[in-house]
């Protein structure tokens, strides 16, 4: 085929134009990302357009957002009144009786405009409703190359026939994935990433799941966890009021969740343990209730590129942190020194300590039953505590300022570092008083597989 002279002309002029500032570069470096997996709009129960939410991210510096809502994708056709759209902030306000939420269809019509913004007249006399646009029509106002990128996702959301929840993210979805009954969550989670990965096989697309809050109504243990070793990823942390992360006297915290299932894993099963995200699972945008706040946790992912199957890889490689409000420049760890090191970032006049913390080689499996004040056993996850020996979720070592470090032993399963920040988070949250980061488990190995 021949390029017309001024064509072809044209053409290797571009090519030996100096590289403009937008342009993507062609070897990039590795950087961090931040991000929301776990967001919810009026597409399900949430209480703000996509468009307000998105926008609210972006301009907050984060760099990915998945839009993730109760077992629906926004695609199609969706209309909406407008007397419903509102009615959606309703709640126990957190500022007063007297606070008046924002209007969120207002606030809607004049961020975007009437050009934008669709309306009809409702089915019942004098009402109007508002058309939900879809997640390929607003995202082309927000993706910008190497800035800010929109992920569609869906929280399956289930009960499994013996009455415990269990919500998991799916990220980077085209297709709904529908809930599948199952007697135990054990068997709804394996029925759901089956699902999953039938879905990216079919789609051609990476796709990361994750379980969600497993501290909700207490509907996922650690055993839960560690007995599904095909799922990689849990929240340790979910922004929501409510969601237990901390425990309670008769329920370990979703940090001991972590280090009992991570153990469960490498002793028992000799399996990969579980990484860890943060999410904000936000559904509250108009000033009146603190409950759902976006912006309260996120997670940092460490990628050559801003694109979902980029960020995803990295995610696998375990090459992330979770976060409340603590920023690490870097988190290395070298394999023949054994060593875990990080740099933290500094932030005015707060005061940083990291924990470095796992469980060592011949600790005991042997958990027991958690009981009540009335001496009642409590359907959760068992204890593990002993009164001698190796512990799980020991901590190794606790490391003052901005450049702590640990250097493995040999005899641990694995170690992974908590920074917490004698600041408190930007967003206010009765559960987090203090800025936190974490790692992922490093040192660990499991058998190669045959």
């Amino acid at each position: 085929m021949r390029f017309p002279a001024p064509l072809f002309a044209a053409f290797a002029l571009a090519l030996a134009a100096p590289a403009s500032a937008t342009e993507i570069p062609s070897n990039a470096e590795p950087r961090w990302w931040r991000g929301n997996l776990h967001t919810h709009t009026l597409w399900s129960d949430g209480d703000g357009f996509p468009e307000m939410i998105a926008q609210w991210y972006r301009d907050a510096g984060y760099h990915f957002l998945a839009f993730s809502d109760h077992n629906i994708l926004s695609q199609g056709q969706r209309w909406m009144a407008i007397e419903a759209v509102r009615a959606k902030t309703k709640g126990e306000p957190w500022r007063g009786a007297a606070y008046v939420p924002r209007d969120a269809y207002a606030d809607y019509l004049k961020r975007f405009g009437p050009h934008w913004v669709e309306t009809r007249p409702g089915r019942a006399a004098g009402s109007t409703e508002v058309r939900l646009k879809p997640f390929d029509e607003y995202r082309a106002l927000f993706d910008e190359a190497g800035r800010f990128l929109l992920i569609s996702a869906e929280e399956i959301t289930h009960r499994a026939l013996n009455k415990r929840d269990i919500h998991m993210n799916a990220t980077n979805l085209v297709e709904i994935i529908k809930p599948i009954d199952g007697p135990t969550v054990r068997d709804v989670i394996d029925s759901h990433l089956t699902a999953v990965a039938e879905s990216a096989a079919r789609t051609g697309r990476e796709i990361l799941v994750h379980v969600n809050h497993p501290n909700y109504k207490w509907g996922v243990t650690a055993e839960d966890l560690a007995a599904v070793v095909r799922e990689n990823f849990f929240e340790v942390w979910n922004g929501v009021e409510g969601d237990n992360d901390p425990g309670d006297a008769d329920h370990p915290s979703t940090d001991e969740i972590w280090d009992i299932a991570n153990t469960l894993r490498l002793a028992g099963a000799k399996a990969a343990p579980l990484f860890a995200v943060a999410t904000d699972d936000s559904h509250d945008y108009q000033g009146n209730k603190r409950r759902s706040l976006p912006g309260r946790a996120w997670i940092m992912v460490r990628a050559r590129h801003l694109s979902p199957e980029t960020l995803i890889r990295a995610m696998r490689a375990g090459d992330f942190y979770a976060s409340t409000g603590v920023t690490l420049d870097d988190v290395t760890y070298d394999a023949a020194a054994r060593r875990l090191s990080l740099a933290i970032q500094a932030h005015g006049t707060e005061t940083f300590v990291t924990r470095f913390v796992g469980t060592r080689r011949g600790v005991s499996l042997a958990g027991q039953p958690r009981r009540d004040r009335q001496g009642k056993i409590v359907e959760t996850t068992l204890d593990y505590r002993t009164g001698s020996g190796p512990q799980i979720g020991e901590v190794f070592a606790e490391v003052p300022g901005l450049a702590p470090s640990y250097t493995l032993t040999g005899d641990e399963l694995y170690v992974r570092a908590i920074v917490t920040s004698s600041g408190a988070p930007s967003i206010e949250s009765v559960e987090a008083p203090h800025k936190r980061a974490w790692t992922q488990p490093v040192g660990w190995s499991v058998p190669a597989q045959p």
